[in-house]
């Protein structure tokens, strides 16, 4: 999929598929500026799915920070504002209180410096004045939301005149309020947080500065095979880490011991390999690991050569001569793609890759772009927040991305942009 967020660039010969995709969708920001939200009724679809406590108390809020913006941006160009989005997994028709986005209304009242009021049973009609800003409860418990009802969404989209699409983490779900709402409404366009999305994934991997280096961790070939196979066709490097490694070592013909592997997708792993070979790209294989006999923090972690790993060994981590390979290519790469961590981080004996990883990403000029919820756990960790080009805010959304798939938040508003 190349994408071409309305950024002037066109298709180009660095594509995840052979087909061509052109992205243009209408920018909320360029409403706003053109003075077209002014007493205008506002929907937006936000993220706001944040884990809570047992006792119901917000514990993380990155995502309601990053949906202030766009609620931000519409109160300031004079519109009515209602804002939604989904938390947790209700059931659909049965609303409980644990369902409820009050936490939310609190937090972006907070965040906002002014009341912001939770709407309840708000399909068939919503109050709410120009400069004021409601929320409205948990779109899920919507009968029809999931399934992407016509009759939902023409409701809901009779609740506005603007439609703001800015919850990227939902992109890759066709619902009432990612997507059928966007077919009904008079206009339909993306949020400040969405549009910067796109312009991140135009740039990483639509017409990308080369070398184009993207890490594909986790613990399993199997869930990540098809991003694999169409990051093979594009990349110059595809650096895997993990227990996706291991399957690429056995494919390599380097023994593993006991560690988590797919032997069952060697065969799909050697493909990988030998497509980036054809294009003279080069998935590169750990020369040394830090295995441990138990999974444990407090295991005593050994550095080998890969040639030499035991048959009651764990590969946990790769080894620092690997480590500064792979570091030393990352400083040279003009983009850089990341998803996953190449060890397991979480224990202090095992970190060093992922570390090393971490530190020439943040020192590279290249780039950088880097999704799921791991992967923002280890920028955190190491705090290399601001020396990262772009921090996606969505999982499945940046793995369906990195597939080649086209979104369908993205589809609709590109069909409305251009009807």
């Amino acid at each position: 999929m190349t994408v071409s967020a309305g950024l002037g660039s066109g298709a180009t010969d660095c594509q995840l598929q052979t087909e061509t995709v052109t992205m243009n969708v209408l920018r909320f920001a360029d409403l706003c500026a053109q003075g077209k939200a002014k007493g205008q009724r506002v929907f937006i679809r936000a993220d706001l799915n944040v884990p809570l406590s047992a006792e119901g108390a917000i514990t993380e809020d990155t995502r309601i920070r990053a949906s202030v913006p766009a609620i931000q941006m519409a109160l300031d160009a004079g519109a009515a504002v209602m804002v939604t989005s989904h938390l947790g997994r209700p059931t659909e028709g049965a609303f409980k209180p644990e369902d409820s986005l009050a936490p939310v209304a609190a937090r972006l009242s907070e965040l906002l410096g002014r009341e912001v009021p939770l709407v309840q049973n708000w399909v068939d009609g919503v109050q709410v004045a120009p400069g004021r800003v409601v929320l409205l409860e948990n779109c899920r418990v919507n009968k029809g939301e999931k399934k992407n009802d016509e009759a939902l969404s023409r409701k809901m989209a009779a609740l506005c005149d603007i439609y703001v699409n800015d919850a990227f983490g939902t992109a890759h779900r066709a619902e009432g309020t990612t997507y059928g709402i966007a077919q009904f409404a008079p206009i339909a366009c993306a949020g400040p947080l969405l549009a910067a999305e796109i312009d991140a994934i135009t740039q990483a991997l639509a017409n990308p500065k080369r070398p184009l280096v993207a890490i594909v961790a986790g613990s399993k070939v199997s869930t990540k095979l098809t991003i694999l196979q169409s990051l093979a066709n594009n990349v110059d490097q595809l650096i895997v880490g993990g227990g996706i490694a291991n399957t690429f070592m056995l494919a390599a013909g380097l023994p593993i011991g006991k560690s988590l592997a797919e032997p069952s997708l060697v065969k799909e792993a050697q493909a990988v390999i030998e497509a980036m070979k054809a294009r003279g790209a080069e998935v590169p294989i750990p020369t040394d690991v830090v295995v441990a006999k138990e999974f444990k923090a407090d295991a005593k972690a050994e550095v080998k050569q890969a040639r030499d790993v035991a048959a009651n060994d764990l590969i946990l981590d790769i080894g620092p001569e690997t480590a500064k390979k792979l570091a030393d290519q990352l400083m040279q790469a003009g983009t850089i793609v990341w998803n996953g961590p190449v060890g397991v981080f979480e224990m202090a004996p095992f970190e060093g890759g992922t570390q090393t990883i971490a530190q020439a990403i943040a020192r590279s000029s290249a780039f950088s772009i880097a999704g799921g919820g791991d992967t923002l756990a280890a920028i955190a960790k190491y705090g290399i927040e601001k020396d990262v080009g772009y921090i996606s805010t969505g999982g499945g959304a940046f793995l369906e991305v990195l597939e080649g798939k086209t979104l369908p938040a993205f589809e609709i508003l590109e069909k409305r942009f251009t009807a």
